[in-house]
């Protein structure tokens, strides 16, 4: 019995070393936009702009995200575009005024959606509307930046995209904002879901054009018109619940197979640009997981159960090990789980860093990685029930 627990635990310890040495060292946090404002970089020239804001009852936080974007220090034509996305609180009124009330260069113009479409994902349908209004924009954008309305934008955001992407050539570039991490539970599993997200989508990956995987962040994405004029559109991911990474793969897959001259994707991570929603219940948190959960597995009950098995082989066997070599007074037991345990602990450091949370969290992964298991569960199940997807008053249960 002891030698099928060792082996068990060794297989564990096999695959941590492969996540961090083979993995595209996602645990690292490494990829992240260049400080325009500390390294003093520049540009000969600035390509017009749009931003695309779909909002749908964000009324206690879309005076601060259209302040951020509207003070956006670029140099270039930038123009914003807001669909009201059926609100039904002051969302429209709000942004009104805030329109009003700030001195800027850049143009707000604020679009009353339509119903939702059957086929559409609710914010996709409205990210349609926003590029469609551009098309009688006077002058049309060379890149489109769709961007969420729960995000405080850094003043100098859409310059470090831009540099990005303009010196390097990028089809499309995203940054992964900030989530909020104030409250017990934010500080307990948001760094997990930042976490959890690299380990699926390792960005040094996505950021070689060589490797197949394509991912990106919804709340910040900019995109080159052409490009997406090229792959058909916003319509090309209509029905997508991860939009983001949809879309990203969509581009990535495109430029792979067709002569268009730019150089990839990028996607990385960052740290002045925020996002102003709160997640300050663990209801809030599970809600926002189980969403998407199953949908990232495909809706396969045998994806699901293998994630299932490796979430426990990966993260519970470990410190259940420790236990268990302690009981048996099993020294060889002791040191596998000791050592894969501290594997497990290191490689989430980088990430509470960023988040500037407290060491402990990191030794804490195991069940924080257990409550996220318990979600993916119950997010088939919401699924099975005709409940899956449910975002602000919709239902998305026939994707």
């Amino acid at each position: 019995m002891e030698n099928i627990i060792i082996i068990i635990l060794l297989l564990s310890l096999i695959i941590w070393l492969y996540l961090l040495f083979f993995r595209g060292n996602f645990w690292l946090c490494n990829q992240s936009l260049p400080d325009q404002i500390i390294n003093n970089l520049t540009l000969n020239n600035y390509p017009s702009v749009c931003a695309i804001i779909p909002a749908r009852n964000e009324a206690e936080v879309i005076n601060i995200s259209l302040e951020s974007l509207l003070k956006q220090d670029y140099k270039g034509q930038f123009s914003l575009i807001l669909i009201n996305d059926q609100s039904t609180d002051p969302t429209e009124k709000i942004a009104q005024e805030t329109a009003k009330n700030i001195v800027s260069n850049h143009s707000l113009n604020i679009v009353s959606g339509i119903p939702l479409e059957k086929g559409w994902s609710g914010k996709l349908w409205a990210v349609n509307q926003g590029i469609n209004y551009a098309q009688n924009l006077p002058n049309s954008p060379v890149y489109f930046l769709l961007t969420d309305a729960d995000i405080h934008h850094d003043p100098n955001n859409l310059n470090a995209l831009i540099y990005k992407a303009e010196t390097e050539n990028l089809a499309l570039v995203s940054a992964m904002v900030k989530l909020r991490c104030e409250s017990f539970w934010e500080n307990l599993l948001i760094p997990a879901f930042i976490y959890f997200f690299q380990k699926l989508y390792p960005f040094q990956w996505v950021n070689n054009f060589q490797k197949k995987i394509g991912a990106a962040a919804g709340g910040c994405i900019l995109i080159r018109r052409d490009v997406l004029e090229s792959i058909g559109g916003i319509s090309s991911v209509k029905n997508a619940l991860i939009d983001d990474c949809s879309l990203a793969q969509t581009v990535k897959n495109y430029l792979k197979t067709n002569q268009m001259n730019y150089q990839g994707i990028w996607l990385g991570l960052a740290d002045k640009t925020v996002s102003l929603r709160s997640y300050n219940s663990l209801k809030s948190i599970w809600d926002m997981v189980a969403r998407t959960a199953y949908t990232q597995l495909n809706y396969s009950v045998f994806l699901l159960i293998g994630t299932v098995l490796a979430m426990i082989l990966i993260y519970l066997v470990p410190p259940v090990g420790i236990i268990i070599g302690i009981v048996l007074n099993n020294l060889n037991i002791m040191l596998v789980s000791l050592v894969t345990y501290l594997l497990i602990t290191i490689s989430y450091y980088p990430t509470i860093r960023l988040y500037q949370c407290s060491f402990i969290y990191p030794f804490l992964l195991p069940a924080i990685a257990f409550l996220y298991t318990l979600m993916t569960i119950d997010s088939a199940f919401k699924h099975w029930q005709g409940k899956g997807g449910a975002w602000k008053g919709r239902v998305y249960s026939d994707q």
